[in-house]
């Protein structure tokens, strides 16, 4: 089963805007599953609700409200643009936050999870030697929710890789730029002829996404077996 050039390209393509996507929104993961799990605050319910938003909202919604933002004439985009250079409408960039957006609730939900499981007592004993709040992370929080971390990011990357409404309103459909998987399997269904291509790069994405899920199991289990055995 041989690709085209142009069909490589895509995969490629989108390999690298799930790879971009997972690496810069999992700091902001981590941060947003802590605040959510660990801290009470006025309006914690609506932006919870925000976070998990994309995941019920129309993705061509999300697309087009990222497009008004960091568009070229969006108050953030264009502030961007000025003074950093930094052009996210119409380009592959655009394409990874479009996909680190719709995969973002996927990673916080599963981060979570895990940080409410861990024992708050063995933080609580690490303070009580004289460790601070960061150090207690570090080295107590952080390896209890390893496997949470790694089956989130798994299934974000696995969501950019199929993540299609988002990133055609925000980034359009451009062979080479913007074309993902999921668009070039959709322009292959509206020409002649395009049939087989389609078939091809569908059975890519049913493998990739597949793989994905099953490592995100592995790696969790074995990350779990592991600390449960130190």
């Amino acid at each position: 089963m041989a690709l085209t050039a142009e069909e490589l390209t895509a995969m490629l393509l989108s390999l690298k805007v799930a790879a971009t996507a997972v690496a810069f929104s999992l700091p902001f993961g981590i941060a947003m599953a802590w605040a959510l799990s660990r801290r009470d605050f006025w309006g914690k319910t609506l932006l919870n609700g925000l976070v998990h938003l994309p995941l019920i909202m129309p993705p061509v919604v999300t697309g087009y409200l990222l497009l008004l933002t960091f568009g070229r004439r969006g108050a953030v985009g264009a502030f961007l643009d000025q003074w950093f250079g930094l052009v996210f409408s119409f380009r592959w960039t655009g394409a990874a936050l479009a996909a680190a957006v719709m995969g973002f609730p996927l990673l916080v939900r599963s981060i979570r999870l895990s940080l409410d499981a861990v024992d708050r007592r063995l933080e609580t004993a690490a303070s009580t030697l004289g460790a601070n709040p960061a150090w207690v992370f570090a080295t107590v929080t952080l390896p209890l929710i390893l496997p949470g971390i790694v089956a989130g990011s798994v299934l974000a990357f696995a969501k950019a890789m199929g993540e299609f409404g988002a990133t055609i309103t925000f980034v359009s459909n451009i062979p080479g730029e913007t074309q993902t998987l999921a668009s070039a399997i959709y322009t292959y269904t509206q020409v002649p002829g395009g049939d087989l291509a389609a078939m091809r790069l569908t059975l890519i994405s049913i493998v990739i996404s597949l793989a994905a899920v099953i490592a995100s199991e592995v790696l969790s289990r074995r990350m779990a077996a592991r600390m449960g055995a130190a």
